[in-house]
């Protein structure tokens, strides 16, 4: 799931849907849609891309994400809608893979190939589509070089579609693997742009994370008040995302009053 945040033009659940998504309540927007999701394979796929969300930020809600995507893919009709799903089961099975859950390396990859059969390459599915082949390839992979490729894909058809949700973690994970390769300013320029669009979108909880990818390319005492604000904002959301925690040097609490 990406988007790009909300504008006077969005219908008012898009508007309600952002606006808890934002403030890490994924449980409360899926439930906004769960009525719609009954029959609109689109509002099924949104469903699962949130509960999804969750299961990567907290590390909980699996069973809930895995009966949306059963149900979303049962629905779906057209290549798109296949498609759709088939990248929605490639990130679920990689966000099991990352937290160590349950290794699903394999169905990723098949996964994200069949969503790579079924979109077009003009699909709107696309970029977000190259930016998790980027990540199979970046964090279990271990191809850093097939991870910049894919992620220049994605960062150029969000760039085409405006999608500056989608901008914000292209920006970012270029970034990472240019501080990897010790390019501080190159790096530097992309976590700051990653942290300008998630402000600016007011996509409270992927703020922290940038803000934490910034500080690791800013000198001190710059990269201390961005950590300092990052745990400001990580106890603020109650906890989330509950990987972060050790970055930031505080414990995680229960992620109860950011569900």
């Amino acid at each position: 799931m990406s988007g790009s945040g909300t504008t006077a033009d969005d219908p008012p659940l898009q508007t309600a849907v952002w606006r808890l998504r934002s403030r890490a309540c994924w449980t409360d927007a899926a439930a906004l849609l769960e009525p719609h999701a009954a029959k609109d394979p689109a509002a099924a796929l949104q469903r699962t891309a949130l509960l999804t969300e969750r299961c990567l930020y907290t590390g909980e809600g699996w069973t809930d994400a895995e009966d949306a995507l059963r149900s979303a893919e049962a629905l779906a009709r057209s290549d798109d809608e296949r498609g759709g799903a088939a990248c929605e089961r490639g990130h679920l099975a990689y966000a099991s893979t990352l937290l160590g859950v349950r290794d699903r390396a394999d169905e990723a990859s098949v996964a994200l190939s069949r969503a790579a059969a079924l979109l077009a390459p003009a699909a709107p599915g696309r970029p977000l589509l190259d930016f998790r082949r980027g990540l199979i390839a970046q964090n279990i992979a271990d191809s850093p070089e097939s991870a910049r490729a894919a992620y220049r894909r994605a960062h150029a058809g969000a760039t085409a579609r405006g999608d500056e949700l989608l901008l914000s973690f292209t920006w970012r994970h270029l970034a990472s693997l240019a501080l990897q390769e010790g390019e501080l300013a190159e790096a530097r320029h992309g976590f700051s742009e990653s942290l300008r669009i998630r402000e600016e979108l007011g996509y409270l909880v992927g703020t922290a994370p940038a803000l934490i990818s910034l500080a690791e390319a800013e000198p001190e005492p710059e990269a201390a008040r961005l950590r300092a604000e990052a745990g400001r904002l990580f106890r603020l959301l109650g906890g989330v995302p509950t990987w972060l925690a050790p970055r930031i040097g505080v414990p995680a609490p229960r992620p109860a009053a950011a569900s």
